[in-house]
């Protein structure tokens, strides 16, 4: 398959004018200016003087674990019995066939990060998946890819409401403390004997200690965002901050801790106070601060097809136009831990690439083709 006669932005530092992308068997396999290219073996898609691009995704969403219209028969985001559950999967969780997922792909986005919520000190196992399919076993790009926590308001209010804990921000940060420490004696004794009692949460938190798995922190305000930090100095996990609502008040500090902040939902309102400095320009402000950014609706809380919407506001207000499109395509694989596989039109890259008639952040431009795995699905 080739899609020719459009403008390609690869998202690894070139673009064609008169671009053309080659795959098979789901895998890219060239791609480059048009001109002088091989003959084209197969079917051809013809972009029509159009964008070519690799498909956009979400660093942060509950896609289909949070169901859309339904209360709690199709809500299984939190498991707001116990602060500690990074036992949780998100995959088990998940329901394909909600609308959202069609609508998300006929906008152009191909991919996201699907996890629990953040009613939870420790959520659970957040997974990579395309949205494209009817069983999610067959969507996954990686699960885990990532273990959901969170700091702040969330919690506190879930379990403050149930008088248990936390109550408090130094609740919070002291059960993720305790849960590590616990998870590292449990390894220090399995090492000793294999046949101790089987601890289910400490078992899943053993690949965050060895920084096999990316710790994926729910913060808005800056004070939460250096707890976050300094937790994560403490025990040298490898961690992405998610929302980053204030941080343009702490930038210097998510430099020097090397993450790629996931900045978003900025289309809703403010409903709680650690969201009340929430701007359009936070993306832009740590742009210019050296921060690369990735960006979320947090579906449900904004609509995942509003994906391109959000990052286009990003732009007019101070973001650089390469930095969202890197947002809600390479730096978001590298956030999920999948650039290896999507993100970028790269050969030995998955086929997901979209089509459109004209500039994405355009509102009038409109989604022409979405190929997912090397497959058209519009």
């Amino acid at each position: 398959m080739r899609i020719i006669n459009g403008k390609l932005l690869t998202m690894e530092g070139q673009c064609f004018e008169n671009g053309y992308v080659d795959f098979e068997n789901g895998v890219i396999t060239a791609f480059g200016d048009a001109q002088g290219a091989a003959a084209a073996q197969g079917e051809v898609f013809d972009a029509e003087g159009g964008i070519i691009m690799p498909g956009f995704i979400d660093a942060h969403t509950h896609i289909g674990i949070s169901e859309e219209s339904i209360r709690e028969e199709g809500e299984d985001c939190n498991e707001i019995t116990d602060p500690v559950t990074p036992q949780m999967r998100a995959i088990d969780g998940i329901y394909p066939n909600e609308d959202a997922f069609r609508r998300a792909v006929d906008a152009g986005i191909t991919a996201a990060v699907i996890g629990p919520g953040s009613a939870n000190v420790i959520g659970g196992q957040m997974c990579a998946a395309k949205l494209h399919g009817d069983r999610i076993d067959d969507m996954i790009i990686k699960a885990p890819c990532s273990m959901k926590m969170a700091l702040g308001e969330n919690p506190k209010r879930c379990y403050g409401r149930q008088h248990k804990t936390p109550q408090t921000r130094m609740a919070s940060a002291f059960l993720m403390r305790e849960a590590f420490i616990k998870t590292q004696r449990y390894m220090q004794k399995l090492e000793k004997d294999p046949d101790i009692a089987y601890d289910a949460k400490c078992e899943a938190l053993i690949p965050v200690l060895k920084g096999e798995l990316v710790a994926h922190i729910h913060c808005h305000r800056s004070d939460d965002i250096l707890t976050a930090i300094r937790i994560a100095k403490e025990f040298g996990i490898r961690y992405n901050i998610i929302h980053t609502t204030d941080g343009a008040a702490c930038a210097g500090y998510i430099r020097e801790a090397g993450v790629i902040p996931v900045v978003g939902p900025i289309m809703s309102g403010s409903s709680k106070p650690e969201t009340a400095h929430k701007t359009y320009a936070t993306a832009g402000i740590l742009e210019k601060a050296g921060i690369q950014v990735a960006l979320t609706t947090d579906h449900p809380v904004g609509p995942l097809e509003l994906l391109p919407v959000s990052a286009a506001l990003c732009v007019r207000d101070g973001l650089s136009m390469e930095g969202a499109l890197r947002g809600i395509t390479i730096n978001a694989a590298k956030v999920a831990c999948v650039d290896d596989r999507i993100g970028s039109i790269k050969v030995g890259k998955d086929a997901d690439i979209v089509v459109f008639n004209g500039h994405p952040f355009e509102f009038l431009t409109k989604t022409r083709a979405v190929f997912i795995g090397g497959k058209r699905v519009k």
